[in-house]
């Protein structure tokens, strides 16, 4: 094995390495991030943060973030511990509090469940994070929703800055809408700048920060090679890095745009529930907050459409026409390798269909071709993928879509509404996959109305609930 981190072995053997290493992080005054990681002593990654900074970063400013810095680093460290899985976990630079410790353990197993059950490991990765030797005080309980130990919990409506993740779909649009007609100073952070995004920041106007993120190339080398590979965690990398600018900032909140939705996993496999989106579903939620309570002065994070379906939020988003033309929720756009990247819609995906079947009940079918270019529901052959969405004939896409119920409670609207029911596809879902299910199954009333479970500040609840029509 080369020791150099710029070569690659021609076959890169995953079981030859014992140890996983955080071995160094650093917050420079020009505002990057760099985050140090090696394979035993043999491989090394650097990844690289750029954060938007006015001025320069300061001392006193890295002794306030560096419970956040450290975050950061643990958490982005998943995308290089899944190259090799190895047994052993060594963190050279402290080990992570114990509600910390708990979030990367999550995070490095159930967040890894579709690359485990996608890669046919037989089960989960299952890495131990040590905690410190001596912890002073209890530790918080992950998971207790409202704990007094929670940034921000004392005083919810206190809120004067938030910002808002947007990644260019239809949900940071009604989240980034919710927060600004709270009256807070509202801003916005990507990672990136694509063509979704920019189009959907010039829509809203707002003040926009851009984190540039560089994955050390030799990871694309190692994947190449023979290293394990698929999906991670990415939201709470994501989730990571805007806390991290959100306190360079002065903001008092991360408001994520996760819907109640991205709870529901995919498929059970050896008895593991698989979700696509764990660390957007509740419990990660709630364990990333547990691991806050455990950094001074950190920023508050919630996702402030966590009481909703995406079905709510798809009819929220139908009367924001300004926001039509900007927005693709399609993943296809957001690929790493530039040559593989879609310009818009592909509509032949998983999201494509679901966004559109979800959209359909709120909009008329001449409005969904403007912004899609094509009636997906009127296309003969897209049927199979329009029901898969039920989990009918398959399991529920590895993708970002919602629940089953939600699919089917589309499905019964679609099939009332003269508009669409005599589409092709809709004809065939309501003749073949409706009479599967008993006649209580997606009832749109109950999946169109809000959950109480969630930790949205009250000043923000009530702005969600006139957004949402609830």
């Amino acid at each position: 094995m080369p020791t150099d981190a710029k070569l690659s072995p021609v076959r890169f053997d995953p079981t030859a390495f014992g140890s996983f290493r955080f071995v160094s992080r650093d917050l420079d005054s020009g505002g990057r991030v760099t985050l140090r990681y090696a394979l035993d002593e043999q491989i090394t990654f650097v990844e690289e943060f750029d954060l938007p900074i006015r001025g320069t970063v300061g001392e006193a400013d890295r002794e306030r973030c560096e419970g956040l810095l450290s975050l950061l680093h643990w958490v982005a460290g998943v995308s290089y511990f899944k190259t090799a899985l190895p047994p052993e976990l060594r963190c050279e630079t402290g080990d992570p509090p114990e509600a910390t410790a708990a979030l990367l353990e999550a995070l490095y197993s159930e967040g890894l469940g579709e690359f485990a059950f996608s890669n046919g490991l037989g089960d989960l990765p299952r890495p131990r994070f040590s905690r410190p030797a001596a912890a002073t005080g209890p530790a918080p309980t992950p998971g207790v929703t409202g704990a007094a130990s929670t940034p921000g919990a004392g005083a919810p409506d206190a809120l004067e800055a938030v910002l808002v993740p947007v990644g260019g779909g239809k949900d940071s649009v009604l989240a980034l809408e919710i927060v600004r007609r709270s009256g807070v100073r509202t801003a916005l952070l990507s990672v990136g700048e694509a063509p979704p995004i920019a189009r959907t920041v010039a829509a809203a106007g707002l003040e926009h920060l851009i984190v540039r993120r560089r994955l050390d190339p030799l990871l694309a080398e190692l994947n190449r090679a023979g290293a394990l590979n698929g999906h991670v965690p990415v939201t709470a990398i994501i989730a990571s890095v805007a806390l991290l600018t959100a306190s360079l900032h002065g903001f008092d909140a991360v408001a994520m745009a996760n819907e109640r939705s991205a709870s529901s996993g995919n498929l059970v496999w050896e008895g593991i529930e698989v979700n696509h989106q764990f660390s957007k579903g509740r419990s990660a939620e709630r364990l990333l907050r547990a691991a806050l309570a455990e950094i001074a002065g950190a920023p508050q994070l919630f996702s402030v459409l966590r009481p909703a379906s995406e079905l709510a939020i798809a009819r929220a988003f139908a009367g924001m026409e300004r926001y039509h033309g900007a927005f693709t929720s399609c993943n296809a756009v957001f690929r790493i390798d530039p040559s593989l990247r879609a310009a818009s819609w592909c509509c032949e995906c998983p999201k494509c269909r679901f966004v559109f079947l979800a959209l359909a009940p709120f909009t008329t079918p001449a409005r969904l071709r403007e912004i899609f270019g094509r009636d997906l529901l009127a296309e003969e052959g897209q049927f199979e993928g329009f029901a898969l969405l039920t989990a009918t004939g398959g399991d529920k896409p590895f993708e970002c879509v919602g629940e089953e119920q939600e699919s089917l409670a589309a499905i019964r609207m679609l099939a009332c509404d003269p508009r669409w029911r005599d589409h092709a596809v809709v004809a065939r879902l309501a003749a073949e996959v409706l009479p599967r299910f008993p006649p209580s199954a997606g009832d749109p009333a109950a999946v169109l109305a809000l959950s109480d479970d969630h930790d949205v500040p009250p000043l923000l609840m009530r702005e969600v609930r006139a957004v949402l029509r609830a």
